[in-house]
């Protein structure tokens, strides 16, 4: 099948989003916490969020345009902070369920049956039920002017895992925290045991590393 750009300019906008939604593969699920500045806590499912750069530790996600309302943005702009917390398979329809148009008033945690959890310093509330969780602060944003959405920085603050996902030497194990991935917009796949290799040389072969589990 071949999908001309005039082919996809004239589909239909749901299927059009579908098919460019899927061209990326697998993506990372995680829920963003946020709280408004009347203390309401907010936690939406993201599928963009991307690693920017280790030192300083920094990571980013896509935020759609802000023609409407978009209660994560304004929040983050609002308070400074928020939390990115990886979806696993237990809590994959709370997570689906949080992209609904809940209003401003309207705590998403409360509606769907996730839990904020508030920890040190951070205003901005964790999702209890996550195995990997980051509190971040914002840092910047960098808007993207052929679409109009914008690249949210945010500066890593603290990270928090369950016993057995972090290992030794900084890897973290996605499998034992029952990371899921996404495809689209709408379909969730478990994260299976994978292969881990070593560093990459000109003058070595691929070698496998062992991943211990706890």
């Amino acid at each position: 099948m071949k999908f001309t750009a005039e082919m996809i300019a004239s589909m239909e906008k749901e299927a059009r989003r579908r098919l460019i939604n899927c061209l990326a593969g697998f993506k990372s699920a995680n829920l963003i916490g946020t709280v408004s500045p009347d203390g309401i806590p907010n936690v939406a499912i993201f599928n963009s969020v991307i690693h920017l750069g280790a030192d300083p530790a920094l990571i980013g996600f896509i935020q759609r345009p802000a023609s409407v309302e978009r209660h994560t943005y304004e929040n983050i702009k609002a308070t400074g902070y928020y939390t990115i917390n990886q979806v696993n398979k237990d809590i994959v329809k709370q997570a689906h369920q949080t992209s609904a148009r809940y209003t401003r008033e309207q705590s998403e945690f409360q509606h769907v049956g996730l839990t904020p959890y508030f920890m040190f310093n951070n205003p901005a509330p964790y999702v209890k039920e996550s195995r990997l969780r980051v509190g971040c602060k914002f840092k910047g944003e960098i808007p993207i002017p052929y679409n109009d959405t914008i690249l949210v920085v945010g500066e890593i603050m603290e990270i928090w895992s369950e016993q057995g996902i972090i290992q030794e030497d900084g890897f973290i194990d996605l499998v034992n925290a029952g990371a899921v991935a996404i495809t689209g917009l709408d379909t969730y796949h478990p994260v299976n045991e994978g292969v881990r290799l070593r560093y990459a040389k000109p003058d070595l072969a691929p070698e496998e590393i062992e991943i211990k589990r706890w």
